[in-house]
């Protein structure tokens, strides 16, 4: 293991699924959330994960027992202090993440690693905002981290090549296929992702097709396993819509501009899978 313990930030879905795969490659880690009450959803959302692994037969009962042992949570920020690797993975918000490197780096031990899990923000950005610049990165994991196999390893130009080699034996460790990639807005998978996702809300507005008639094409007749509506209902569409936000801002490209379906769904608080309702409903 290069890091033996790891400390997240972040009470949704990814928070738990990082913890989860950090468990598994043997590391303590440690959950910090707002409230204590997001703190037990999260620990509870990992238990449910494992023990739907166990009844697949995915995990033997005592290997979830383990990984259940190994996470914690917490409500207070200086409990990271002996952490060696942070991971950020809250709201794809630039002023927020700044405002949290800020504070880790004046709490947290001065040799950790801090990496952010951003999908599109500029990782050098949230580095100014600390003393300790080399050691920062973005470690780039997918939803559901527990399964999806890639991880996007962002080399800002201040992270040093020992810290980008740490961090990427890391991703091994935990089962993934890490890929090295320039901070640039959107990386490689959103860069590409989300002009498609974005020209299939166009096609909808334009009355092209139906929803489901679009996610039906693009599966049979691409071959992907999700249609694009079904995916930003599992993306969010809150977070999809920040991540068009921020690749509009930097490019200026048309292809980027957030489609206006897609801001009044998240005006609603339709924000897919997570609550309920989005491009489809969820029946909660």
């Amino acid at each position: 293991m290069t890091f033996t313990k790891v400390g997240i930030l972040g009470s949704g879905i990814m928070g738990s699924g990082i913890a989860e795969v950090s468990a598994a490659a043997g590391a303590t880690v440690l959950l910090r959330s707002r409230s204590q009450e997001t703190a037990n959803k999260m620990l509870a959302g990992l238990e449910k994960a494992l023990a739907k692994q166990v009844e697949k037969g995915k995990r033997s009962q005592e290997d979830a027992d383990q990984i259940r042992a190994r996470v914690s949570a917490t409500t207070n920020l200086s409990d990271l202090k002996d952490c060696d690797l942070i991971i950020e993975s809250v709201v794809e918000n630039l002023e927020v993440k700044k405002q949290i490197f800020k504070e880790l780096d004046e709490t947290i031990n001065k040799d950790a690693v801090l990496a952010t899990n951003t999908s599109t923000l500029s990782v050098l950005e949230l580095a100014a905002q600390t003393n300790r610049g080399e050691l920062v990165c973005g470690v780039h994991f997918f939803n559901p981290a527990n399964t999806m196999s890639l991880v996007e390893i962002v080399r800002a130009t201040c992270s040093s090549d020992e810290t980008i080699n740490r961090v990427t034996e890391f991703a091994k460790s935990c089962g993934k296929e890490p890929v090295e990639v320039k901070d640039v807005a959107g990386f490689i998978v959103n860069a590409l992702l989300f002009p498609y996702l974005n020209n299939a809300i166009r096609l909808l507005e334009e009355g092209v097709a139906s929803r489901e008639g679009i996610d039906i094409a693009m599966k049979g007749g691409c071959g992907f396993p999700m249609g694009p509506f079904a995916l930003l209902d599992l993306v969010g569409l809150d977070t999809s819509l920040s991540i068009l936000e921020a690749l509009y801002a930097d490019s200026g490209e048309e292809n980027f501009k957030p489609r206006p379906m897609l801001q009044e769904l998240v005006g609603a608080g339709k924000l897919g899978r997570k609550t309920g309702s989005g491009f489809f409903d969820y029946g909660r």
